[in-house]
């Protein structure tokens, strides 16, 4: 499968070209884990970055967190505050293709558009392999294309129902009301069990 190199992402990094990192966790993604009260619930949080989110989930109670990332300077520094802090949160370095754990949820945010379109497909259906039975695939895709050549790359709704529909029976998108103001109007909610 055609994918971005570990290396690209590397030297986006050191770097600092990370337009995607908004330095805090996504205000959808935190409103619905304030309404979880399943803290155990395992978590994944794949292409997870900074972590942003699962810092958030740490503080909401959550206490079954794993998130991955390709970069292995990520994932250190990363590991690095969860010691500092006693955050219970599992941190991996790996190609999320190659995952094998099942997780009761799963949270996407900036990980599905960073991806090559050539890619969605084999999301989708690793996704689908990776959720319990009656697990769930939660978070925020663009709702919109970009001018220059990703990534991120763009997309719509009418692009990705069909694709999430075919290996999840309940699919549903929803405007984002509560997006950062830069993303406000650009950004679907997506939920798929």
């Amino acid at each position: 499968m055609e994918q971005l190199a570990p290396t690209f992402w590397q030297q986006k990094y050191a770097n600092a070209e990370t337009p995607w990192d908004i330095g805090y966790a996504s205000t959808p993604i935190v409103q619905y884990f304030q309404n979880m009260d399943n803290k155990e619930a395992s978590i994944l949080i794949p292409g997870c970055g900074n972590a942003y989110e699962a810092k958030a989930l740490a503080a909401l109670g959550f206490t079954n967190i794993t998130v991955v990332d390709i970069v292995p300077e990520v994932i250190e520094k990363f590991s690095a505050e969860c010691s500092q802090h006693g955050w219970n949160v599992k941190a991996v370095c790996a190609d999320f293709f190659t995952l094998t754990q099942t997780f009761d949820c799963i949270v996407e945010q900036t990980f599905f558009c960073a991806l090559l379109p050539t890619q969605r497909l084999s999301y989708v259906q690793k996704m689908r392999q990776l959720l319990r039975s009656y697990g769930v695939l939660v978070g925020v895709l663009f709702n919109r294309e970009f001018d220059k050549a990703g990534p991120p790359f763009g997309g719509s709704v009418a692009e990705y129902e069909p694709l999430f529909k075919t290996y999840f029976s309940s699919v549903q998108f929803s405007p984002c009301t509560n997006s950062i103001k830069p993303r406000m109007g650009a950004e679907v909610w997506m939920e798929c069990s």
